[in-house]
């Protein structure tokens, strides 16, 4: 099937969002710049590994290269623009360094039926076939201020269990560390 690539070159805004309460959270990374605003849906635990691989080339470039003006990012408290149109789930993510562009570039592709294809086109400019894909070229201070935000968004979950470390709800868990037996817990509002 012909692949459809949205590319982003230094948008205006690259965030993780969420919409709804905690314990039914549906996950979005949006980018925009000013004709169009893309959402794709991802999971939680895809947020947090996006964040520490951000974070992790973030480091590796900051050592070849310490810039000044990135602990100075703004960061992005806003909501998720409306309307949140899906675009598609991602199924792979990859992150490269342009040197030359200094940019990141970030590809988070629909799921493939053949996974093989989809590493093949993973950050592939030439690639016709295969998934659908957002691409983003950002700053290292736009991905410094994604992964702060997104850290946040993680961490605005329900609070874990104070001895198995699984979500909380307000009505308490069957917590394995209990045997089975149901703790409850009241939650500070």
């Amino acid at each position: 099937m012909p692949r459809q690539l949205i590319v982003f070159d230094r948008p205006r805004r690259f965030v993780a969002g969420t919409v709804g309460q905690p314990g039914e959270r549906s996950f979005y990374l949006q980018v925009a710049d000013a004709r169009r605003v893309v959402s794709i849906g991802v999971e939680k635990q895809q947020v947090t590994v996006l964040a520490d691989r951000l974070d992790q080339l973030l480091e590796e470039i900051l050592q070849a290269a310490p810039d000044p003006a990135l602990a100075a990012a703004l960061a992005d408290q806003g909501a998720l623009e409306q309307p949140i149109d899906e675009e598609f789930r991602v199924g792979a993510m990859g992150l490269a360094w342009d040197e030359e562009d200094g940019l990141i570039i970030l590809e988070a592709q629909a799921p493939a039926e053949d996974t093989e294809t989809a590493a093949s086109t993973l950050l592939d400019d030439e690639a016709t076939e295969g998934p659908d894909a957002v691409r983003v070229r950002m700053s290292p201070a736009m991905a410094h201020a994604f992964v702060a935000r997104a850290r946040r968004v993680v961490a605005a979950g329900r609070p874990p269990c104070p001895l198995c470390a699984l979500p909380l709800d307000p009505v308490g868990h069957l917590c394995p560390r209990l045997n089975g037996y149901r703790r409850t817990i009241t939650l500070a509002p």
